[in-house]
């Protein structure tokens, strides 16, 4: 007879070698019971019909069976009965908990992702944008108060451009986002259907809760010489007599003038054009208002291990952090200056496109236009070559006027042939 040690090795041993069957019988008597009558099956039923299974004569009764504690091999025995036991009973809990969470109900519409009806959406142009419309009353939110009739008015009266390939979940948090940014709501959730219809329910913006200041931030209050330009958001070194603390600036005043609170904010800053939208349907910008300079208090947002040295200081010193050049904002400046625009096309089954190279297209003898990037299943292709083959699902951007870009629009999409192009 081997030690107890080397016993008991050899009874798991047994019990999860004889005890694969059970426990898998166990996991679907559980989740079947569950599934179908949504009873839940006592688990020490299934654990002896696990041991019977298992080949143990009497069940759990075995453990006072005198033929079984006497023998040589009872230590061996009885840990095996133990892990049978104990592989079952798990089993038929995992079985018992997926057959409480799987919807009855399942359909292979609910593993495709939804997307638009073509039929039936408001389309703009030519397809690559939708116009997505509230429809019905927007409803309150449960559990926050009611809304203005002001604000549902103009909730009810929302009409939104978004890009028309995208999935109905990916336009809806879309939505949600446009909506809480532009009427600053509390929470709002949007349905979209295939049609383009969404409906919404909204909460009104929060009052005490501050939007500025991000989750585990605290805003403190420092005086001390404000920095010229300062403006909300920047990101700031606060130096005291005893400390470095970084944050974010939520507002500053100098003097009694709190300019860059956004509270006064200068909307004469020229739009720009982007995807080829028409000037009058983009919001107007607002130039970030800023501090002139001098003696004045600055609120940042900080973590709350540096809230205590920036309490404790009478003054303190701003030192603003520089982040960086946008080239994309110097990009999209440079074409406005030479009345360019850019756009994103897609090639589409049986375009004049699908299957031929941007050199043999001559996209810019036919239309004026460049084809500046293209993103294939592969990935990005930046200034593409001439032998770059485009296929059906390629997305383009291109730039040009506005009418050359209108020009060509009908080239992504339709099956004519491309003028100057070669059969």
């Amino acid at each position: 007879m081997a030690s107890l040690p080397v016993e008991i090795l050899l009874g798991i041993y047994l019990g999860l070698l004889v005890g694969m069957v059970p426990a898998l019988i166990s996991w679907a008597l559980g989740f079947v019971f569950k599934y179908v009558t949504n009873v839940t099956l006592p688990g020490f039923g299934v654990a002896v019909l696990a041991i019977a299974l298992a080949g143990v004569n009497g069940g759990l009764l075995a453990i006072a069976d005198r033929s079984i504690t006497g023998s040589p091999n009872a230590p061996r025995v009885i840990t095996a009965i133990v892990v049978v036991s104990m592989t079952s009973m798990y089993a038929h809990n995992r079985g018992d908990n997926l057959g409480a969470t799987l919807p009855k109900r399942l359909s292979l519409s609910d593993f495709r992702p939804r997307t638009l009806s073509k039929d039936f959406a408001d389309l703009i142009g030519s397809g690559d944008e939708v116009r997505i419309r509230v429809v019905g009353e927007v409803a309150d939110m449960e559990g926050y108060p009611p809304l203005s009739e002001e604000l549902r008015a103009d909730l009810r009266n929302a009409e939104l451009t978004f890009p028309a390939d995208l999935r109905l979940d990916e336009l809806e948090d879309r939505m949600a986002d446009r909506l809480t940014t532009e009427h600053d709501l509390g929470d709002v959730s949007v349905s979209i259907d295939e049609r383009g219809r969404a409906t919404v329910v909204a909460a009104p913006p929060f009052s005490g809760l501050s939007k500025r200041i991000g989750d585990n931030r605290h805003a403190v209050s420092v005086s001390g010489l404000v920095p010229t330009g300062l403006a909300r958001g920047d990101e700031v070194t606060v130096i005291t007599s005893n400390a470095q603390v970084r944050g974010t600036v939520v507002s500053a005043n100098t003097g009694d003038s709190e300019r860059a609170s956004g509270d006064e904010a200068a909307a004469d800053a020229e739009p720009l054009s982007i995807d080829g939208a028409d000037d009058d349907s983009l919001p107007k910008p607002v130039r970030a208002p800023t501090t002139d300079g001098g003696e004045g208090r600055v609120t940042v947002a900080v973590t709350r291990t540096d809230v205590q040295p920036l309490l404790r200081a009478d003054r303190a010193k701003v030192v603003v952090e520089s982040r960086g050049t946008r080239r994309e904002y110097e990009v999209i400046s440079l074409l406005r200056r030479a009345d360019k625009r850019f756009r994103r096309y897609t090639v589409r089954a049986g375009s004049a496109l699908a299957g031929r190279t941007l050199g043999t297209a001559g996209l810019r003898d036919a239309y004026g236009v460049v084809v500046f990037a293209v993103r294939t299943a592969e990935g990005w292709v930046v200034a593409p070559r001439g032998e770059t083959t485009l296929e059906e699902g390629d997305e383009l951007f291109a730039v040009g006027t506005r009418d050359e870009l209108e020009s060509f629009s009908s080239a992504a999409s339709t099956t004519d042939r491309v003028p100057g192009g070669d059969d």
